[in-house]
């Protein structure tokens, strides 16, 4: 089993569940809306959340934020120990180091105030963390050389005897992230690790991106906290991240909607019955199943795993529940009726809020 990493309260990795995170993209210098970004990742579900410190001028909005986070709170840093010491200073549960960037020679000091603050150090490569060294090495294999880069601060760190650590090697590009974390997790069995695409980029090609590089290395069981990173508000970052745990069925948080794509045979208008349903569906326990569908074919049977469902019929609705027909609801009384068929169902089962 692998180790279990402790980060402020925060277990990461054994049998803690799959973390998500995101990074503050508000400059610590902006402080009324930092702790407003703060405050919507933490109200998303973020467990962890990543800041940059570029400035030891900055310890002080630093250790204000850290006192006023509700969650763990990781220094990024880059270029100088001093900042990495500074930000353990400043009560940072956390710091990630960057190996391409930070003279070595100068981890040790790093190393003793991680020791006697017990904080977490993440190593976090990317594909400008790669030396000429690591480079000649793997012969031109991108990915083998960002192994290499987290290798060898990864034994270094371990070699002074610490072992409170999380790996991170990440690229823009999927195959060489996957095939880089996989090296790591043959060469170190027992660390956690922390995953993601990074770059992705935005919207629709940032999320696809990184889902699909994230299944792929959750499928395999590598990575025990997760980042979306995407160009754009960070709170779309955790919801993104929450969705994909959702579709691999390792973690839930909200319901878990099924419905139709839509096809010709459609007997309602399923974008509306779902904005009809929605705002009934808060509380409801995390990965519920909750299916609207277009027609019949779609209907039930298809849907039978769904803890609640409707389906289009002939005359209007039909709700459903694991497969079983439990009321009719006509054409002109959908808007009036589906909310109290919803409430009905959660009254019974004990999770209505009348």
């Amino acid at each position: 089993m692998k180790k279990c990493v402790v980060v402020g309260s925060l277990a990461i990795g054994g049998r803690a569940p799959i973390r998500v995170e995101s990074m503050l993209k508000t400059p610590l210098s902006e402080s009324d809306s930092l702790f407003k970004e703060m405050d919507e990742l933490v109200d998303a579900g973020c467990e962890l959340v990543r800041v940059a410190f570029p400035d030891v001028s900055l310890k002080e909005n630093l250790a204000e934020l850290v006192s006023r986070s509700r969650i763990p709170v990781m220094a990024d840093i880059h270029f100088d120990h001093r900042l990495a010491i500074a930000a353990m200073e400043a009560g940072c549960a956390a710091i990630r180091t960057n190996p391409g960037n930070m003279d070595s020679r100068h981890i040790g000091a790093v190393v003793e105030i991680a020791k006697e603050r017990g904080s977490t150090i993440r190593i976090g490569s990317n594909s400008g963390s790669v030396n000429r060294k690591q480079t000649e090495e793997a012969k031109g294999d991108k990915a083998k050389a960002l192994f290499l880069a987290v290798k060898e601060q990864a034994d270094l760190l371990l070699g002074l005897g610490f072992d409170k650590i999380i790996l991170s090697a990440k690229s823009t590009s999927v195959p060489i992230t996957v095939r880089a974390n996989a090296l790591l997790a043959q060469a170190y069995p027992n660390l956690p690790f922390h995953v993601g695409i990074t770059e992705a980029g935005p919207g629709i090609e940032g999320i696809v991106k990184g889902a699909v590089g994230l299944s792929l290395l959750l499928s395999q069981g590598i990575g025990d906290t997760i980042r979306v990173s995407l160009t754009g508000p960070s709170v779309e970052e955790v919801r993104v991240g929450y969705a994909i745990l959702s579709a691999l069925e390792v973690r839930h948080k909200g319901v878990q909607i099924i419905s139709c794509p839509l096809c010709g045979r459609r007997r309602v208008d399923v974008t509306s019955l779902l904005s009809v349903i929605k705002p009934h569906l808060e509380g409801l326990p995390d990965g519920l199943k909750v299916a609207v569908m277009g027609c019949e074919v779609n209907g039930p049977r298809e849907a039978q795993e769904a803890d609640l469902g409707f389906a289009g019929s002939p005359h209007g609705v039909v709700a459903f529940s694991a497969g079983r027909v439990e009321a009719h609801i006509s054409a002109d009384k959908i808007d009036e009726e589906l909310p109290k068929i919803v409430e009905e169902w959660k009254r019974r089962r004990g999770m209505s809020d009348q």
